[in-house]
């Protein structure tokens, strides 16, 4: 499997562009590249309410906020895998239907199944991720070696 791969729908909009750069540059680990494909008041809910990664639910909001966000769920990460299954787009979004591959270090992985929906502003710059899976269904798919 290459590090995405797409099933869905290729037809261009600006939120299913916007996500398909966010994905590949979580698979090549760019940080600051990925960053810059935030607006400066975007917000990220990964996975949308209280979670591991965000207690408040309140999302992770503005560059410097997502940029943790990264170093605490995305960094740690040793290699990524996205499958797409799907992909509803409609006015300024996209909801991209898949499965998010995470392998971590010591041999371990996680399949997480959800619901991805990107909004981006005029500009192109994504304004909002929200993320619908669930920890309880993605921690009954780790795998240790």
């Amino acid at each position: 499997m290459t590090a995405v791969t797409w099933k869905a729908s290729e037809v261009e909009t600006p939120a299913r562009v916007a996500s398909w750069r966010s994905m590949d540059a979580v698979v090549r680990g760019a940080k600051e590249e990925w960053l810059a494909l935030f607006a400066e008041d975007a917000v990220v809910e990964d996975p949308v309410g209280p979670s591991m990664f965000d207690a408040s639910g309140l999302g992770h909001h503005g560059v410097a906020g997502i940029s943790g966000f990264w170093d605490m769920a995305i960094g740690p990460v040793e290699r990524f895998e996205f499958e797409i299954y799907d992909s509803f787009a409609a006015g300024s979004e996209c909801a991209n239907v898949g499965v998010i591959r995470a392998f971590l270090p010591g041999g371990a992985s996680v399949s997480t199944e959800g619901v991805f929906v990107y909004r981006v502003g005029e500009d192109g710059l994504i304004r909002s991720v929200r993320a619908f899976w669930e920890t309880e269904r993605a921690l009954g798919t780790l795998t240790t070696p």
